[in-house]
């Protein structure tokens, strides 16, 4: 059985299985996919890198690997595309100022005496460690409806937290305008 090769050791048809896609972050089922104006124009700039990578490979000789490359851009886009679609957008200019609600900018202090300040965005625009958080995540619906002088408590990695609402504001923070 000299010409007889076992299939662990073939190369299968690479174009046959579909792309793998990094998931999107998720949305429950029902729930609108809000987002602030930064959210959506972050999504809108993403669509258009995506356009710009698929006109650089179409320029590419054929191949396996274009065609791969290919295959992947579309999924990724389809995904994008669907997540615009649903894109509900939320004007923080007529939100009421002295309750948190979307797109708030929300200075808490912890019982410690740490402050933080987080903003409630959409689950796309969300990057906690500088302190945009998404609405459906824990602590922005422990914050939700809320006002200047209440407390609440949120389970973090930390553990059980207590934070007091020291401030609500509305409007594009200084350092997300810049990035």
């Amino acid at each position: 059985m000299l010409g007889h090769v076992n299939k662990a050791f073939t190369k299968e048809d690479e174009t046959s299985a579909p792309p793998m896609v990094p998931a999107r972050a998720p949305l429950p089922a029902g729930t609108p996919n809000y987002v602030t104006a930064r959210g959506l124009e972050k999504l809108k700039t993403e669509l258009r890198e995506l356009d710009g990578e698929r006109a650089r490979l179409a320029l590419l000789a054929a191949g396996v690997d274009r065609a791969q490359a290919l295959a992947h851009l579309a999924a990724r886009k389809s995904a994008l595309e669907e997540r615009l679609a649903g894109a509900t957008l939320v004007d923080a200019t007529k939100q009421p100022r002295d309750e948190v609600r979307f797109g708030a900018n929300v200075d808490v202090r912890t019982a410690s005496g740490a402050s933080r300040t987080y903003r409630i965005v959409g689950v796309d625009e969300a990057e906690p460690a500088a302190g945009l958080v998404a609405f459906i995540s824990p602590i922005a619906r422990a914050l939700l409806g809320r006002s200047a002088g209440e407390s609440v408590s949120v389970r973090t990695p930390r553990g059980e937290e207590e934070l007091e609402i020291v401030g609500i504001a509305y409007g594009e923070p200084a350092d997300a305008r810049t990035s």
